[in-house]
């Protein structure tokens, strides 16, 4: 019985391929984080802007608004689907993408009128 090589070797190169992507992109990615910082540093900036804490008081509506939205576009492409004769796989993505979307407009609209 015959081994299949070229199967393996590809099957092998690809996950090797994938992790070396992976660590350059870590290492790209801190390089020009490191680089920017000492940039800034060099120009005098205030560095207590880059290490300042992130405002997240508002996260876990988003959150709770795009699964809310997700669901309506799941219920409606299933409502979509059943009443006309649109693809599935149309119906439900367009759907779901629509309400979605829609679900993150709105919270940024509540958002900003929060910071008003």
């Amino acid at each position: 019985m015959m081994i299949p090589i070229m199967g393996i070797l590809t099957g092998l190169i690809t996950t090797i391929g994938f992790f070396v992507a992976v660590v350059l992109t870590v290492k790209y990615v801190s390089g020009a984080r490191n680089k920017e910082k000492m940039a800034l540093i060099e120009k005098g900036v205030d560095i207590s802007e880059i290490y300042r804490k992130k405002d997240y008081r508002n996260a876990t509506l988003k959150v709770g608004m795009f699964l809310v939205g997700l669901a309506v576009g799941l219920f409606m492409g299933y409502f979509l689907t059943y009443m006309t004769l649109i693809n599935d796989v149309v119906s439900y993505f367009s759907m779901i993408l629509l309400f979605g979307g829609l679900s993150l407009i709105i919270f940024h609209w509540y958002n900003s009128k929060q910071a008003d």
